[in-house]
């Protein structure tokens, strides 16, 4: 059976990348009637930080050669320990038992919220390998950091989740969708950018429906 994992981490309830989440999450909806579809919204349902008792965890992992996600409760000893594997394993299962994982993460500060930060934390664990799960990124930007663009350098954003998703789960092909100068819409020194970021939101919402057609057909 077909899942999709659908993560929002936009502290708005009316952003941009929720906007992208939403329209890729019907068409995959609609493609996958039987399939099964997670929502975890990580601003209002939030991550706790990692404890210590997650790097002890950690540690077994790494000493006893465990990177099945299958096998990581052999890793579990303390108490502490179960109470850290209480909060991972439904946050791993759901991650784990997806062929589709959505993320709605918009730029903070030349990064990723602190929210999607935390699930990220929780879920990955030493040589795990997501290799053949399928990953789609939506973002939102307020300025623009296309290549090219003067503040490009500064893009910490997909930057990082591009590297995360390769280095940490093996995944290379990693899809990214972005609506871009969201600023031009309240910032009055932005105010003559507003009609390209009317076409890049066009852009978007048209990206990611043809990006959902592509997934479901896969």
């Amino acid at each position: 059976m077909h899942q999709l994992l659908h993560l929002d981490s936009s502290a708005r309830s009316g952003s941009f990348s929720r906007e992208l989440g939403g329209l890729f999450a019907a068409k995959w909806r609609d493609a996958h009637p039987d399939g099964r579809y997670r929502h975890r919204d990580l601003t209002r349902d939030p991550v706790p930080l990692v404890g210590e008792a997650w790097t002890t965890l950690c540690d077994t992992l790494l000493a006893e050669q465990i990177t099945d996600p299958a096998q990581f409760s052999r890793a579990v000893r303390t108490p502490e320990e179960r109470e850290a594997w209480a909060i991972v394993e439904p946050l791993l299962t759901e991650l784990v038992e997806s062929d589709v994982v959505l993320v709605g993460a918009p730029m903070y500060n030349f990064g990723v919220p602190a929210a999607l930060k935390a699930w990220i934390d929780q879920v990955t664990f030493p040589r795990m390998s997501l290799a053949g799960t399928a990953f789609v990124v939506v973002g939102a930007r307020g300025g623009s950091y296309v290549e090219g663009a003067p503040r490009a350098p500064y893009d910490y954003h997909e930057r990082y989740l591009r590297d995360f998703f390769d280095g940490h789960f093996g995944v290379e092909d990693v899809r990214f969708v972005h609506t871009e100068l969201t600023n031009a819409r309240v910032d009055p020194l932005l105010a003559d950018l507003l009609d390209a970021h009317e076409a890049s939101r066009a852009q978007a919402r048209a990206e990611v429906v043809t990006l959902a057609d592509g997934v479901r057909a896969g």
